[in-house]
């Protein structure tokens, strides 16, 4: 059973958006950002949950807009852009710490790039003299810290592939995650969960695994919730770290390992001759795994077959260039 298997065929994952990038005319001037790809192409995969703190703050449509500002060391607030004695920066906090109920359900959340209640990094900050780029909006910040693991990410990075990539990947493990615990969550099914996982991880970080694999060796019925929580906390973590060409090569050399008893010779070289072309950047990274997987299923070697390495979400959101 590979990982998209493993969840329900008819269910959407439930991912938090900001509402203007589904169309919605919440924005301070009325207007929206509808992004294509997200509603077109995301969409027949996430089961989006549009949200607009600042309409859920009160404030109405057309509306001044906001900024956020930093007078000399102090915190940075959000404020109206024409009367700074409108502060919105405690409304948008409550308004985060409002929504856990339906935040925690969530594999994911795409936000608002920019917007200083939804901005999830680099927002502009007006100082006294001069202005920067460190600010993260009000309600994004807040609902960050209160579930530090869930992947989010903003609709304009998603215009880069590889970042666009890896938070699909983090999505799909969070929502197999969420499937685990659905199940009850026991140490067995976190072995499994583990061992599915082991190549993802392993083109991530190689050094993660080891670690993670210790979490789970020592996980007992009276450490079971805590374990659990830590190693879904470096999980995350580790998917977050960009997998490289040459990590990528290692695990499909990994794989090869796996095989070589079963491939006569001219097999292997065909296999190595795909890898080197993926390391040199002739092929994309789905030409390897695919004929890999041909062999892989055909020798029946579950422990590499039922790897989410080789399957790790729908094939329509795989990139079709080289990565």
């Amino acid at each position: 059973m590979n990982g998209n298997q493993a969840l329900s065929s008819s269910a959407k994952i439930p991912v938090g958006i900001s509402s203007c990038l589904m169309g919605h005319e919440v924005r301070w001037d009325g207007g929206h950002k509808a992004n294509s790809y997200i509603l077109k192409t995301l969409g027949e995969y996430f089961d989006f949950r549009p949200f607009c703190p600042e309409l859920d703050i009160g404030l109405g449509v057309p509306r001044k807009p906001m900024q956020l500002t930093r007078h000399g060391l102090n915190a940075i607030h959000c404020v109206s852009i024409d009367d700074e004695t409108k502060d919105f920066t405690p409304a948008l906090c409550e308004c985060a710490d409002s929504q856990r109920r339906w935040h925690e359900q969530l594999c994911g959340y795409i936000l608002k790039k920019d917007s200083p209640s939804c901005g999830m990094a680099g927002v502009k900050v007006r100082g006294e003299t001069m202005s920067s780029e460190d600010g993260i909006g009000v309600y994004a910040g807040t609902m960050m810290e209160n579930f530090p693991d869930l992947p989010v990410e903003e609709e304009d990075r998603l215009g880069r592939p590889a970042l666009r990539e890896n938070f699909i990947q983090r999505v799909f493990a969070m929502a197999r995650w969420q499937k685990l615990l659905e199940l009850g969550l026991s140490k067995d099914r976190l072995v499994d969960f583990h061992a599915r996982h082991k190549l993802m991880i392993m083109s991530h970080d190689p050094g993660s695994q080891r670690n993670l694999q210790k979490i789970v060796a020592a996980m007992n019925t009276e450490n079971l919730r805590e374990n659990a929580q830590e190693y879904l906390s470096q999980f995350m973590a580790v998917l977050r770290i960009p997998a490289t060409r040459s990590k990528h090569v290692n695990v499909l050399q990994y794989i090869l390992g796996h095989l070589n008893g079963s491939l006569d010779a001219g097999k292997k070289q065909q296999i190595i001759q795909t890898i080197e072309k993926y390391r040199i950047g002739r092929v994309s990274l789905i030409a390897p795994i695919t004929l890999l997987s041909h062999y892989v299923n055909a020798h029946s070697d579950s422990n590499i077959s039922n790897s989410w390495y080789m399957d790790p979400y729908p094939s329509a959101l795989r990139l079709q260039h080289v990565s």
